[in-house]
């Protein structure tokens, strides 16, 4: 740190506070026309909904809460976000639409307007009103400070009509000491997009500039001395022993005695402050956000900043208590009628008092809620909703019930309503697809049809819901749950297509292939429901068709001869069965084969009699030792016995043979085996045989064990133990599988025993290499911090740091081979995490020059390992992991001269080491700020800034200013330290 001279630190310790001060006071300053009464308000939006629909066109409702005591406020300026201010439109301020009294200390005004944005894009529109009423306790001034709301939006016509999140219940409450109190902003999006809650501190904006420059858009801040509301200082430690505890809707326990309070706000918006102790005024914003789902995910296009106040008053008087139903899920078209209810809880020193029924919804209307009793002793009230296709929906409804008592009569006609509320969540989902029927057809297919759906609504115009149809493999006793939308995985279907859901119809032809003769297929379809509302159906019933006939399918791809050419593998197949009479002559097989396992194929036989169902491929380029070969058989026919008849096919499903590989281990001395394919038939049913052959001569394999594969694996693992080290191991495995169909009178799988081989192969427990023992020499931080000191030019940024490696061979594991080919070097730039494999050599030592990354240098901290590799390949354990880390070094100059001749231009360090983020801040010899950014690391400071006093040269002018420096360095600490001294601004 930079020492300073003794007669500027005595400015700077007797300046600071002045300083601070002065920072704390806000620029703009209270008006006579608004004093002192604004308490709560947000800004909703939707895109223009009229018949000449312009996407740009926004319209806005802003709500206002003020103290009826003051001055009215009959005006309002709004900020579009697009450096535009309704000013431009409506000289003299937006007018109030109307002002209501919704209580003795609180009026709601409204406000509607519109604005036309310029472009796409994203817009923060904005109200900042001078001045909040006084008083709040949870900041400094009240009375000082002005009241900042927003929403931000996106403009994009592929949005559609968007609707921002609409706030239904006041943002106004009152709240007892010592108790819990509960709020929900009743939050609902007419378009279905899912909405997020997080608490915020209240905002200002300081400076209003005056006049108003041509473009210009307000930048909040948080509220000076801003607390939330469950600060301890508010609290005194803790809650109020009242409040025993708390349950939630669903029983959960949320509260107990002598815990610190708390301030939550959950995923319905349900604001919980457990408890409240101090008396008076509070305020906290509440930000709404917006998300819609895509193709990619989720993106945010949108919120809603809602600053809310809370008056916390002393009472003896105790909450109601609300009953509501539990959380449901309805098919559209029912009708849902529930009842809620509440009872007083009054303490004991005042009698029951009547209760007032609320419900907040965005489905209010159409649904209703009417209260028929306020009590005592119970209050109760019934919510209607006839649900429809209109109202199907991913997300839940949410209905904010609240309950709240009437205290004011004798003896206690001070106290204040108290509220319970509960969300209840309404899930609306499509009605089944009805009368879905199966019918087998010529060539292989099945033709499925259905009734008419009668939800062929969607959020998204233009766009209808979509039919998804799901096949599987004979029945599944499948009944979906009340609301269970779709098909469960665990029910073994495939979707296999998708179409608009106001066709009633499908042929399944599998693709073009067609399906298998002999087998039973079994469907059901489900209808989903396009975005941003999405939702789904529940499931139809199953229908299911079998396919008369059997089609040939292939039983054998074994693997004979193993050898990189001429090698030999043995194919076999069944003979098909006519769905009627006989097949039409020409017939006959073709086979083909693919290294790959897809297409293209080769064709590798052809042949003409029915029984012929076996073929040995022994072609000269057959490299059975290194591939794996797919095979796929056709079958042919003449359609009809007339000579010059067209042909028909089909397809058998492909088949592998099956790939084994081998993974030596000499330091576990075992080898792990790995065998692979992909067949139509199941190998899990009975056990796959492992052989084995010791040695590198030619004698017989004998059985090493069986294993029997899990059902549906096409990969199976074995681990033979007990090795010798530096001996030779052959194997190969034999699957033995079966078919499920076709099955005897009696059921039963008639294609069984079905055998197949591997390839041979053979590997050497080779020795395993010694694991490395490695160091990095430790930077020299002091020689690197005098580097460049009389500099004022250093290039910081584009400094390359380089870290020197060695290392030596250990002697672990114990028997390990020092006999080494290379080293494989791995590095990270973190203290933790992945490595990255950076290089390779045959050295015991290594230079690493660090790379630079897309935002700057990042110094030489990292981390490496080193791993030995033999000539065989065998790589070593990995060493230990040494690390370097970065200096910790800042030194600012004591002048910069910003006169244009590009020497010394910008305030930086002389010398730095990597660094994440500088938050600084420049202060003028009155205390006056007069330039703050964390935007560069290295500050740059040209003289220039948006808080700068700036002259036509746009900079501030020659003298000493006073800078306070907070730095964040790239060590994997990530070390603060905070720099305060002088600079002289010279030209």
């Amino acid at each position: 740190m930079q020492t300073l001279s003794s007669p500027k630190s005595s400015f700077w310790r007797n300046g600071w506070f002045l300083i601070l001060w002065l920072v704390g006071l806000g620029w703009l300053l209270p008006t006579a026309a608004h004093a002192t009464h604004l308490r709560a308000g947000d800004i909703q939006a939707k895109v223009d909904t009229t018949p000449t629909r312009n996407p740009n066109r926004i319209f806005f409702k802003l709500t206002l809460y003020r103290d009826p005591t003051k001055v009215q406020q009959n005006t309002i300026r709004v900020y579009y976000g697009d450096g535009k201010t309704s000013d431009l439109d409506i000289p003299g301020g937006i007018p109030k639409t109307s002002e209501v009294s919704v209580s003795p200390t609180a009026n709601v005004i409204t406000f509607y307007f519109e604005h036309t944005y310029p472009g796409s894009g994203r817009y923060t529109a904005s109200m900042v009103e001078a001045n909040r009423v006084a008083g709040v306790i949870n900041m400094t001034a009240s009375v000082n400070q002005t009241f900042y709301i927003s929403t931000t939006l996106t403009v994009d016509p592929g949005l559609g009509q968007n609707h921002l999140p609409v706030l239904r219940a006041p943002a106004i409450d009152a709240a007892a000491a010592g108790q819990v109190f509960l709020h929900n902003p009743a939050a609902y999006d007419a378009d279905g997009d899912s909405l997020g809650f997080r608490l915020m501190q209240s905002q200002q904006v300081a400076l209003i500039p005056n006049p108003l420059p041509a473009s210009f858009i307000p930048t909040p801040s948080i509220t000076n001395g801003y607390e939330y509301p469950n600060s301890q200082s508010f609290t005194s430690g803790g809650q109020s022993p009242k409040q025993v505890s708390f349950l939630d809707n669903n029983g959960n326990q949320l509260a107990q005695v002598g815990a610190d309070a708390s301030l939550t706000i959950n995923r319905s918006g349900q604001l919980i402050w457990n408890a409240p102790l101090r008396v008076g005024t509070y305020n906290v914003a509440i930000i709404v956000e917006e998300w819609r789902k895509n193709a990619l995910g989720y993106i945010k296009i949108g919120e809603v900043l809602r600053d809310m106040q809370i008056d916390v008053v002393a009472t003896t008087n105790l909450p109601p208590v609300i009953k509501i139903p539990q959380d449901t899920c309805v098919v559209a078209g029912a009708v849902l009628n529930k009842s809620v209810t509440a009872v007083d809880g009054t303490g004991p020193n005042a009698p029951a008092t009547p209760i007032q029924l609320f419900a907040y919804s965005g489905i209010i209307p159409p649904a209703t809620f009417r209260q028929s009793t306020q009590g005592p002793p119970r209050a109760v009230g019934r919510f209607n909703w006839t649900t429809a296709c209109e109202n199907i929906a991913a997300q839940p409804y949410l209905v904010v019930f609240k309950a709240q008592d009437t205290p004011r009569t004798p003896p206690n006609s001070n106290d204040p309503p108290l509220i319970d509320e509960k969300t209840w969540r309404v899930t609306v989902v499509g009605p089944a697809p009805t009368n879905l029927q199966a019918a087998p057809t010529t060539n292989q297919r099945v033709l499925l049809t259905w009734a008419s759906y009668p939800c062929l609504f969607s959020s998204q115009p233009g766009v209808l819901p979509t039919i998804q149809i799901y096949r599987r493999e004979n029945s599944y006793p499948f009944t979906p749950g009340p609301c269970e939308t779709g098909i469960p995985a665990a029910a073994g279907y495939t979707r296999i297509a998708s179409i608009p859901a106001n066709l009633t119809a499908y042929t399944d032809d599998n693709n073009g292939q067609g399906l298998t003769r002999g087998r039973t297929y079994c469907y059901r379809i489900y209808v989903t429901f396009p975005l941003p509302a999405g939702g789904a159906s529940l499931a139809s019933n199953e229908s299911c068709a079998t396919l008369s006939g059997r089609s040939a399918q292939i039983t054998n791809v074994d693997v004979l001869t193993t050898a990189a050419t001429n090698g030999q593998i043995a194919i076999k197949w069944t003979q098909p069965r006519p769905n009627v009479g006989s097949f039409n002559a020409p017939l006959g097989y073709r086979l083909s084969r693919s290294a790959t396992g897809a297409a293209p194929f080769t064709l590798v036989t052809t042949k003409t009699s029915l029984t012929d169902t076996t073929y040995v491929d022994s072609d000269a380029s057959l490299n059975t030792q290194d591939v794996q070969y797919t095979y796929q058989l056709v079958f042919f026919s003449a359609a009809a016995p007339q000579p010059g008849s067209a042909e028909t096919s089909e397809t058998s499903p492909l088949a592998s043979s099956v790939r084994l590989n081998v993974v030596p281990n000499s330091l576990g001395r075992q080898n792990a085996l790995t065998w692979t394919y992909n067949v139509p038939w199941d190998n899990s049913g009975r056990p796959t045989s492992i052989y084995r052959r010791v040695g590198t001569g030619t004698g017989a394999f004998s059985l090493l064990t069986t294993v029997t594969p899990s059902a549906g694996a096409t990969s199976v693992t074995y681990a033979d133990q007990g090795l010798t080290v530096g001996e030779t191991y052959c194997y190969y495995v034999q699957t033995n599988g079966q078919y499920a169909t076709p099955t005897n009178s009696l059921g039963q799988p008639i294609l069984t025993n079905l055998l197949n081989r591997s390839q041979q192969i053979c590997t050497v427990l080779i020795p395993t290499p010694c694991t490395p023992v490695l160091t990095v020499v430790p930077t020299n931080c002091d020689s690197l911090a005098n580097v460049n000191q009389t500099s004022s030019t250093f290039d910081f940024l584009n400094q390359r740091y380089q870290n020197r490696l060695r290392w030596t061979l250990g002697n672990t594991p114990a028997g390990c081979s020092s006999d080494v080919a290379y080293f494989r070097i791995f590095y990270r730039s973190t203290a933790d995490g992945p490595f990255t494999l950076i290089d390779s050599t045959t050295q015991y030592t290594y230079l690493h020059r660090v790379p630079l990354n897309t935002s700057g240098n990042t110094g030489g901290a990292g981390c490496y390992v080193v791993q030995a590799v033999n000539a065989a390949k065998v790589r070593s354990a990995l060493s230990n992991v040494a690390c370097q880390d970065n200096c910790v070094f800042f030194l600012l100059p004591n002048i910069f001269t910003p006169n244009g001749d590009d020497i010394n231009e910008k305030f930086r360090p002389k010398t730095a080491s990597p660094i994440v983020r500088t938050h600084i801040q420049v202060f003028n010899r009155w205390g006056r700020k007069v330039y703050e950014s964390d935007k560069d690391p290295y500050i740059n400071w040209d003289g220039g800034g948006p808080l700068g006093e700036t002259g036509t040269s746009g900079k501030v002018s020659n003298g000493l200013y006073y800078y306070l420096a907070e730095v964040e360095f790239a060590d994997f600490a990530g070390t603060k330290r905070t720099y305060k001294g002088w600079v002289e601004v010279a030209r």
